[in-house]
């Protein structure tokens, strides 16, 4: 191949990336002179690169003041701090320069201008209550601090990432974001702390801030190795006053802020203090991605990369005493659940029984044989649930279905309850356990079985009391320490960009040369119709879609003889009330006895493991 040929191929290459640009930004390449604007064309967030591996190239040969890495894009934008800079990038790179595991050689052009859409969370203003304080403790306090904590002597968490952590004061629970404070640990927080208290309170007076307390009461110390993070969490509302404190031992790390679509970075240098408070200790997530290597500002305004190093935290909390009326309910527990239980229901206790008798229990009866069909594969972490219990444990399947998980864990005394007459008949050919009842009503004995699982059952429950009264139960039936499992649908079907499997199955249709759209208006108008014949007003779901409202009526198609109806499956509409993230623990959060375990997302359902606790009088 000559040396001609190789760069009519790469100009080839170039020119059609730079339509493709040009099409979907709506912005030219500068062919006339250089500029600071250069565009990575084979380079982006689609190909698997990220912010640091670009970075870690280009800042070799250039210095840069921004990069923009658009969202399912196969190219990225740098600008660089002048014209000089960018020739040197496009110099040192374009053809000749390889990024990502793949290796592939890029190839870069001038533009004119960036794109409007700015997604880089360097040039934002920092969410509102939050302070860095550089420096907050000295090279010699800090090792005071280590030495006090005795972190290095713990021994890592495998449940935590592989992290070493400690508590003082109270246990910090990571599966709830919360403590439980009717059990204080012996271990309080280290005397070597308290200089800080009246260290950050002079700091506050001369600024002219005030917080809602001036010491803590509880601690939780992580030592992180290089490339570890913690997933982004808002710490629970009910169970912290504000604000929050986070002190940066051995190391520096980027911590990631989140409000909706918003997003922020922000550098915290090794023994600085961040303090979390107002809107972004209540209305911002924080986390910290698992990475070997940050973005970071440098002190002249460019970008650069810095590796991670082994960093200790130190995250200092006050216990609150009671709820919280905080002005952001969007991530308060306390206003979530006041919300939860308010009478905001629009399908009224009086029609709510009808309407789960009429939706739910009849359709179930009429669609058992069908619906079993479906309904023989177990879920993984349910079956894992089950596996945790001791030989000869009791466990009790409220709302059992056609009895798919009385047919595991044989070492186990499993029973299965429900309220389908025709779903109970499937069970019982399989000489299982069984007996019918409602799940607002069990007829079993308080405080005598060591589990109990509700897969699927809850979401068909018309308001948010009876909801509330279901798990009641579950948690009167379980003896103290026993523990429960719950499943219930999803609104939002999407975690980390990835569907669930009940929107992956949404397929084409195309019949009779009908049009896709047309079919499905089509059906939909059926479908309203049959809505009309509900004891409520309901919207009619479309199947394998993203759901719109929370209550609503969702089709099932049996099977029909091709002789029958001509042809055409018989349609039932199910009552589900799909739940909001948090609403299930907010339901649980309001049970007394309740603690929960793990608190998680499943293939489109929200899920929580809780145990019974005995409570204590005082």
């Amino acid at each position: 191949m000559t040396q001609n040929y190789k760069i009519r191929k790469l100009d080839k290459k170039q020119k059609r990336c730079e339509a493709i640009i040009q099409k979907d930004c709506d912005i030219v390449a500068s062919k006339e002179e250089p500029t600071k604007y250069v565009a990575l064309l084979n380079a982006g967030l689609s190909t698997g690169l990220t912010e640091e591996l670009v970075l870690e190239t280009a800042e070799k040969y250039g210095h840069i003041k921004r990069l923009l890495m658009l969202p399912s894009k196969s190219y990225c934008f740098l600008e660089c701090a002048d014209v000089s800079d960018a020739v040197s990038i496009v110099n040192n790179m374009h053809g000749l320069a390889t990024i990502g595991q793949n290796q592939s050689v890029v190839y870069l052009s001038y533009f004119k201008e960036l794109p409007e859409e700015e997604n880089s969370s360097w040039v934002k203003q920092l969410p509102s209550g939050l302070i860095v304080i550089n420096e907050f403790v000295t090279e010699m306090e800090e090792c005071e601090l280590l030495n006090a904590l005795e972190i290095d002597n713990v021994s890592i968490d495998a449940a935590l990432k592989h992290r070493r952590v400690k508590h003082f004061g109270y246990e910090f629970l990571y599966d709830i974001n919360n403590v439980n404070p009717q059990q204080p640990l012996d271990r309080n927080i280290p005397s070597e702390c308290n200089f800080m208290w009246k260290r950050l309170e002079n700091m506050c007076e001369k600024d002219g801030l005030s917080f809602e307390w001036k010491e803590p009461n509880q601690l939780t110390v992580n030592s992180y190795e290089a490339g570890q993070g913690i997933p982004p969490h808002v710490d629970t509302h009910s169970a912290f006053l504000d604000p929050i404190l986070s002190l940066s031992l051995e190391g520096d790390v980027v911590m990631e802020f989140r409000k909706g679509l918003e997003r922020c970075s922000v550098f915290l240098p090794r023994r600085s203090l961040l303090i979390m408070s107002g809107e972004s200790r209540y209305d911002w997530t924080h986390g910290i991605t698992p990475r070997i290597m940050d973005v970071v500002l440098t002190t002249n305004g460019n970008l650069s990369t810095k590796k991670r190093s082994k960093r200790t935290s130190l995250t200092f909390r006050k216990l609150r005493n009671g709820q919280c009326s905080c002005k952001y309910p969007t991530l308060c527990d306390s206003q979530l659940m006041k919300k939860s239980l308010a009478t905001t229901d629009h399908i009224g206790s009086d029609k709510a029984a009808l309407l789960e008798e009429l939706n739910v229990h009849n359709v179930y009866d009429t669609i058992a044989e069908h619906f079993s069909e479906t309904r023989h594969s177990q879920w993984p972490r349910v079956t894992e649930f089950l596996k945790s219990f001791h030989q000869s444990s009791i466990l009790l399947d409220v709302g059992c279905g056609n009895g798919k998980y009385l047919n595991s864990t044989p070492d186990l005394l499993k029973i299965g309850c429900d309220r389908s007459n025709g779903l109970l008949k499937l069970c019982k050919s399989l000489q299982y356990n069984i007996f019918r009842c409602d799940c607002l009503h069990v007829p079993v004995r308080s405080n005598s079985v060591d589990g109990c699982i509700s897969i699927a059952v809850i979401h068909h429950l018309a308001t948010a009391d009876r909801r509330l009264s279901a798990i009641k139960e579950l948690v009167r039936i379980l003896r103290p320490s026993g523990r429960g499992l719950i499943y219930v649908w999803a609104k939002n079907q999407i975690a980390d960009n990835k569907k669930s499997s009940y929107l992956r199955q949404n397929k084409s249709i195309n019949k009779n040369k009908t049009t896709e759209d047309e079919l499905r208006q089509q059906t939909q108008r059926q479908m309203d119709e049959k809505a009309k014949e509900a004891p409520v007003t309901l919207p009619v779901h479309s199947n394998r879609t993203t759901f719109q409202q929370q209550d609503v009526l969702v089709p099932w198609k049996v099977k029909a003889p091709q002789n029958e109806q001509n042809g055409e499956k018989p349609t039932f509409l199910r009552y589900y009330h799909v739940f909001e993230e948090n609403e299930l623990d907010v339901l649980l959060h309001g049970i007394p006895e309740v603690q929960i375990l793990n608190s998680y997302y499943d293939q489109g359902n929200h899920c929580c493991i809780f145990e019974k606790v005995k409570l204590t009088i005082d």
